[in-house]
């Protein structure tokens, strides 16, 4: 072999090098933008494959986190409890983490908890029932920002 063809193969080997690099680069970068997408909320490239209308779709809006809990209506409106990572106990009984100056709340009515990013409401056992919207509570169900929660008289409200 010449000399010239060993150079030729080298700039061929370095020039094959290059687009292999650039490749890599553009991949990846593709890669960092649908995920910053799909952290937003959009639908991914394959979503939107199978399904065309989310193409189309309107941003969905951010839910902000809930932070206090906002007494609404009844003996206690205008009390607010901050949110932390503990359960609150809603009630009459002394022990209660928000007493409830309610004849129709029981001494241990309801439990707010968290559980991930979101807060559930239980009834526990209450003679008068807990309803979250119009709907009384069976089972421990999410609670949304603005959706009232109504023990008795007291309506109370989760609040960003």
């Amino acid at each position: 072999m010449s000399d010239l063809t060993i150079t030729a193969l080298r700039f061929g080997f370095l020039l094959l090098l290059w687009v292999l690099i650039f490749s890599i680069v553009s991949a990846m970068r593709r890669d960092l933008m649908l995920g910053r997408k799909a952290a937003a909320g959009a639908p991914t490239a394959r979503q939107i494959r199978r399904n065309p209308e989310l193409a189309e779709a309107p941003p969905q809006p951010v839910k902000q986190q809930a932070r206090q809990l906002v007494v609404v209506e009844g003996p206690l409106k205008g009390r607010t409890v901050p949110l932390a990572a503990s359960p609150i106990l809603l009630g009459r009984a002394q022990e209660a983490t928000l007493v409830l100056e309610d004849d129709y709340a029981s001494g241990r009515h309801a439990r707010l908890f968290p559980q991930g990013s979101r807060w559930f409401i239980e009834d526990l056992g209450s003679t008068n029932g807990t309803y979250l919207g119009d709907q009384q509570l069976t089972r421990a169900l999410p609670v949304e920002p603005g959706v009232p929660v109504r023990i008795g008289k007291t309506v109370i409200e989760l609040r960003p």
